[in-house]
């Protein structure tokens, strides 16, 4: 795990000082690559192969091509593809899966990324045909930003790198509108700073240095790889299976991988089965806690603790250490963000750096793809009225009443149920905070809705995987670890997972009442019982209002609204 840098000119200074900006990714080791062409830069977390094998930026030859690479990130299967390399006639003078990257980009060029498990974001400088090839994973785990101005690009993996740049710094007003109306972030490729975009997930592009043209394209569409699945019916066995070896894939390293622990359905999941998965292992847990509050999850994270024989390590915050890291955590994510909750994740990676890890499992993704959010179950109770199963309808309205007491699904099923003017409509009233001239300048640009036209759970579940939840929240789990040079590894955004997870019917998501039905089935009798049958959903939550309503929490919040700026 790593931080990269580049731009499509020689400036030995200039990339330096973009590894500079953002050595806090990797202090093991920097260097850089110049010529007349390119300059490349790199800043190493050292993870698998720590010998000086594993330096970048890295070189390749074969057969008269020479070829260099700045890369961020694991693939998991390089092992199995290295073999296969090999029998092409590939050698390696490395352990490392940054050389096998380069080895099938000679064999396979541009497709050389749809037969990579794992994440990534990487550049590669390919000498004979005088072009730069980027790429971003699957699912966009890895971040990747660029700069382009018809003549020349730069990219990095954070935005302040590119900013070393004389670039004028704009805010991107139509960006700020998303956010602000649409509560979307990361949905497109353009960014709060006006013309630094990010390379989408599932997208790579090529620079030609020649023509000094861009050219970006989607190797990836979820969508149609859920259509290629055929899987009729859910097996509780067939998903331990695979979730097995998503987990075990991402203990590939050379040195001790922990996990975060919040007591929620995912992290557990992810503990009991490194447990699982190897008997003798000593696994180290990171978590946050609120002793005394309601949010507070210890007694679940204790249940694992017991379960798994595992060491737990945690941490909390007051008011006063946001007041003194509010700077930090701003510069660290680069973007807005909208609650607390990612303080609190920074908190927690800051508590790994302090025991000496570098790896971390964490458990994003999970509620994209199996349904954890509650506001799936108004697009399942929408799916099933549209299909006219409407005993069954009445029976799932039921059991979410009798598990939580609210009838809040209902309302916002009609919500989705009707006439797009309606939806806007109603939409517009919760933002009356919002100048009209403001509303109306934005709000026609493009679809930003499209999760308000799903007609089933899946699709609501493909658009949250793709478009208005998990972008945001990989974005932040990034930047929160890599500020404290901690890679995290995320099982359920294996790709083979995902795939199989999304073509299940509904009901092997949500039933009765239940969320991620296929997983609390799959790990019984691996999961400690009362997470496994845990219905409340925290999702790492933080007491943001009690904060805020401390005195000096109150006096922090009216000193923005009340200047000048603001």
């Amino acid at each position: 795990m790593c931080g990269i840098n580049g731009f499509s000119w020689s400036d030995v200074k200039l990339v330096r000082e973009m590894n500079d900006a953002i050595r806090h990714r990797g202090p093991d080791d920097e260097d850089i690559y110049v010529d007349e062409n390119v300059s490349l830069g790199h800043v190493r977390l050292a993870i698998i192969d720590l010998s000086p094998k594993g330096h970048q930026p890295m070189r390749y030859e074969k057969d008269g091509r020479e070829i260099w690479i700045v890369y961020n990130g694991e693939v998991y299967n390089f092992m199995e593809l290295r073999k296969e390399l090999e029998e092409r006639g590939y050698t390696f003078n490395s352990n490392t899966d940054t050389e096998v990257i380069l080895a099938a980009y000679l064999e396979w060029g541009f497709d050389c990324i749809k037969k990579f498990n794992g994440m990534w974001a990487f550049a590669i400088y390919d000498k004979g045909k005088n072009l730069l090839f980027l790429s971003r994973d699957r699912f966009g785990i890895k971040p990747l930003y660029y700069y382009y101005d018809g003549q020349n690009i730069i990219f990095s993996s954070e935005i302040k790198a590119i900013l070393e740049h004389n670039i004028e710094r704009k805010p991107n007003d139509s960006v700020i509108f998303d956010f602000l109306y649409y509560n979307l972030l990361d949905h497109t490729e353009d960014t709060f700073f006006e013309g630094i975009k990010r390379l989408m997930p599932g997208h790579s592009a090529v620079f030609d240095l020649t023509t000094r043209k861009l050219k970006t394209f989607k190797y990836y569409e979820l969508r149609e790889q859920v259509k290629l699945k055929t899987v009729i019916t859910e097996n509780p066995a067939v998903f331990r299976d695979i979730f097995k070896k998503a987990v075990q894939r991402r203990l590939i390293a050379d040195v001790p991988v922990g996990s975060c622990l919040s007591g929620g359905l995912d992290s557990s999941s992810i503990v009991c089965m490194m447990r699982e998965i190897n008997k003798n292992l000593e696994i180290k847990t990171f978590s946050l806690v609120f002793p005394g509050f309601k949010l507070d999850e210890s007694k679940y994270q204790e249940s694992v603790v017991r379960e798994c024989n595992v060491k737990r390590y945690t941490t909390t915050f007051t008011v006063g250490d946001i007041l003194r890291d509010i700077d930090d955590l701003v510069y660290s994510q680069e973007e807005p963000f909208f609650t607390l909750s990612i303080y609190g994740q920074y908190r927690v990676m800051k508590l790994a750096k302090e025991h000496g890890m570098k790896v971390l499992l964490d458990g994003q993704g999970s509620d994209e793809i199996l349904g954890g959010y509650h506001h799936f179950f108004e697009y399942y109770f929408a799916e099933l009225f549209r299909s006219f199963r409407w005993i069954k309808l009445i029976s799932e309205i039921i059991a979410y009443y009798k598990t939580y007491k609210s009838w809040s699904p209902i309302s916002n099923m009609i919500f989705y149920l009707s006439p797009k003017f309606v939806k806007r409509l109603l939409w517009k009233r919760r933002f009356p905070y919002l100048a009209d001239d403001f509303v109306e300048r934005y709000k026609d640009r493009g679809s930003k809705e499209p999760q308000w036209g799903a007609k089933s759970l899946k699709e609501a579940l493909i658009l949250a995987e793709t478009y208005y939840s998990l972008p945001h929240l990989l974005r932040f789990e990034d930047k929160n670890s890599m500020r404290w040079s901690i890679e995290s590894r995320v099982p359920f955004c294996d790709h083979e997972l995902v795939e199989y997870v999304l073509s299940l019917p509904a009901e092997a998501k949500i039933d009765k009442g239940i969320t991620k039905k296929i997983l609390r089935e799959a790990l019984r009798g691996i999961l400690p019982e009362d997470i496994r049958t845990r219905t409340s959903k925290i999702g790492f939550a933080t007491p943001d209002e009690d904060i805020l309503r401390t005195e000096v929490g109150y006096t922090f919040a009216k000193s923005i609204i009340e200047s000048n700026s603001f």
